[in-house]
């Protein structure tokens, strides 16, 4: 496989995956709570919302990692207001 698994493009895949996971399983939480309660739509509507937030929040944060660690030769310090003088 070209580029192995530490490639970008199989970590922002993974990331997708981890997004629609995300999303997946607090619907699914949403519909056993309201088939528990008799909420319905409530209950789905928002645990996709809380997992779209969860898993959104979570890829900009490692969109924004991979940003700076590319941007300061990799040291993953945060850029050149970390350096200090």
């Amino acid at each position: 496989m070209p580029g192995g698994s530490d490639s970008p493009g199989m970590r922002y895949a993974g990331l997708g995956i981890e997004l629609a996971a995300t999303v997946g399983l607090l619907a699914l939480l949403g519909w056993w709570i309201d088939g528990r309660f008799g909420t319905a739509p409530w209950g789905v509507l928002l645990g996709a919302l809380l997992g779209l937030a969860g898993g959104m929040t979570h890829m900009v944060r490692v969109a924004l990692g991979a940003t700076r660690t590319g941007a300061d030769g990799g040291s993953g310090t945060g850029g050149p207001e970390a350096g200090g003088s």
